[in-house]
């Protein structure tokens, strides 16, 4: 993906510094404003880094270019899926559930932040001109499209603090 990103026309900016790496799991928690949010935090910090997910197709799943791991948005099955995914590497989750065009949060669960103290919160934004890079109903598979779609596409990472 870092290749792809300067030939399609876009550009990836990245704000603050990325924790290094350490022997357990980094939770990362940030928003979640197109479906390729857990790839640009990927790219973003150089290494792999496993993306909770709730409601996306299989098809969708498929496709990913990063591991995924999918929860039942049941709390005691899922505090048990996140905490060995934690024991196994990092992981990106995005609380609020769902895909948002607007520039403010939703309204997320807390479940993550009993899980574990080693939380960075990460500020992720988007810079278009033309497409919404959000697929507000319909496949969410043609976010990356939409995205690219746009002549001078940005994607902006900010890791808001330091472990």
């Amino acid at each position: 993906m870092p290749y792809l990103i300067p030939v399609f026309g876009g550009k990836l900016v990245v704000r603050g510094r990325p924790p290094p790496l350490a022997t357990t799991g980094v939770l990362f928690m940030c928003a979640h404003r197109t479906l390729m949010d857990p790839l640009a935090l990927t790219v973003a910090l150089g290494r792999r880094v496993t993306a909770v997910i709730y409601s996306i197709s299989r098809l969708s799943e498929l496709l990913s270019p990063i591991r995924t791991a999918r929860l039942s948005r049941v709390r005691e099955v899922d505090t048990g899926h996140i905490a060995a995914e934690l024991a196994w590497g990092d992981l990106v989750v995005c609380p609020e559930g769902t895909t948002c065009r607007e520039p403010f949060l939703l309204r997320f669960s807390m479940l993550f932040a009993k899980l574990t103290d080693r939380i960075v919160p990460v500020a992720i934004d988007y810079k278009v001109g033309f497409f919404h890079p959000t697929t507000a109903t319909g496949w969410k598979v043609m976010d990356p499209l939409f995205f690219f779609m746009n002549p001078r596409s940005a994607y902006e990472v900010t890791f808001l603090s330091q472990l």
